[in-house]
This record gives C-alpha cells, sequence and structure tokens, in this order.
C-alpha cells in the first residue's frame, strides 16, 4: 500500500525520463481542464487519473462493491477525509489510501439514531502520480496483498460491462 505521501502529485523539475515502470496518463493542464481521465493500464487495468483541489490522485476505475465507473462519482468529504462516492450505490473510497467508509450506530436502541463514520479497511487499489516537467504519470500499485477492487480488473468483466451498456440510438 502507498502512504498519502505518495499518492498525492511529485513534481520534478528535471528532465530526466520516467522509471519504466510508469504510464505516460497525459498532460497535467489537459487532465487539470478534463478533471477525470480514464485509460487501460498493461492491457488489463483500468486506471482513473482525478485532479481535485491542486491534487491528481490515482485509483481503480472501478468500485470495489460492484464495478461502478468512479469517473462519474462526486468528491465529498467524510469524517475529514476526501473521498469518492460511487455513483451506483454511493460507496465512499477515500483518495489517499483506498478505505471504505461507512455510517456505524453507536446504540440502536437509543433515540435518536446516534452514527460515527468507520473504516471497512483498503478496498480499493490505489496507485502513485507522479509528475515530470507537466507530464503525468502512474506507477500501478502492484502490492501482492488482494485488495477488493481487482475483482473488477477482468477481461471478463469488462467484456460483461460494456456489453450491459445502453447501445446510441442511431440517428435519423
Amino acid at each position: 500500500m502507498f502512504s498519502s505521501e505518495e499518492t498525492t502529485e511529485t513534481s520534478s523539475s528535471s528532465s530526466s525520463p520516467p522509471p519504466s515502470a510508469c504510464h505516460f496518463f497525459g498532460k497535467r493542464e489537459d487532465i487539470v481542464k478534463a478533471g477525470r481521465v480514464t485509460k487501460l493500464v498493461n492491457g488489463c487495468r483500468e486506471v482513473l487519473v482525478l485532479h481535485h483541489q491542486g491534487q491528481l490522485h490515482a485509483m481503480d476505475m472501478r468500485c470495489y462493491h460492484a464495478g461502478g465507473a468512479l469517473q462519474y462519482g462526486d468528491i465529498e468529504v467524510f469524517n475529514g477525509s476526501l473521498c469518492i462516492v460511487c455513483p451506483w450505490h454511493k460507496y465512499k473510497i477515500t483518495l489517499a489510501e483506498g478505505e471504505g467508509l461507512y455510517q456505524a450506530v453507536v446504540d440502536p436502541t437509543a433515540k435518536p439514531l446516534m452514527t460515527h463514520w468507520r473504516s471497512k479497511g483498503v478496498k480499493q487499489r490505489i496507485h502513485k502520480v507522479t509528475e515530470i516537467n507537466g507530464d503525468v504519470y502512474v506507477t500501478l500499485n502492484n502490492s501482492s496483498e488482494a485488495i477488493e477492487s481487482d475483482a473488477y480488473q477482468t477481461e471478463r468483466y469488462r467484456t460483461v460491462s460494456l456489453q450491459a451498456q445502453p447501445k446510441p440510438k442511431p440517428r435519423n
């Protein structure tokens, strides 16, 4: 797992080439303008790079819960953590660590119900973003530890999810 410092952007003024494990995602100015960019990396992992409040973040594009497309999720703060909210089922995922957050009930017999935010642990694979001379690169988090979002990084899922998409209507 990468620390939160490693997931935020890293600027470099040198003209040295990026490490070979880095994958070019685009020019910083283009990513800032678009807000979010997705790419299939190594032919097997869909990655989302997003720009929010001056920072670049990278994670698996599909939500760990049911494969929702996170590039359409809102960015909100929960329990002091910047999170992306899955547009399908409203799951909250921290941008820094990939933790799933939920509201736990303190005492279910008490009225009114009192809740507090809890972590489910790391559920979404977070990747390292590096910026070199305005070029943005992503280094995949290749930790051998299984993370739930890995389940949606298969050709089978991409094929099924593409078939489930509504077909565009022909223009008359």
